[in-house]
């Protein structure tokens, strides 16, 4: 049976997005024992919401489904990288393909990529 430190972190741990294919890192959210057990049942990627304070299935509002092709955890058991099939293209809620989009660069920000898609359309904000 697996056996993750959610209590050495308050309940939540870090959840590392990749896409399978590339490696490309997509995104850092959270999960509660619970958002880890519905991945593991759905085979959809599935955070907390800190600031809902609710589960949140990945794409289910966007249409960005995260399908989990295999899971590694690291040393610690406190944190869980997903290595994902990215479904639609983006991770972002920005619209990105990943939420690492800003380059710092020579004490800039730069930003890479456009937006795949408008945030006010998907969310309707």
């Amino acid at each position: 049976m697996i056996q993750l430190d959610f209590k050495k972190t308050g309940g939540l741990i870090p959840a590392i997005a990749q896409d399978y294919a590339t490696g490309e890192i997509l995104m850092l959210a959270y999960m509660n024992q619970e958002a880890f057990d519905a991945t593991l049942s759905s085979g959809k990627a599935t955070y907390y919401s800190r600031s809902r304070q609710t589960l949140w299935i990945k794409g289910e509002t966007s249409g960005n489904v995260q399908r989990v092709k295999e899971i590694r955890i690291d040393c610690d058991d406190d944190t869980v990288l997903l290595k994902v099939e990215q479904l639609g293209g983006a991770a972002c809620h920005t619209g990105h393909r990943s939420c690492f989009y800003k380059k710092l660069e020579n004490g800039s920000i730069r930003v890479i990529g456009e937006p795949m898609f408008d945030p006010k359309e998907v969310y309707k904000k």
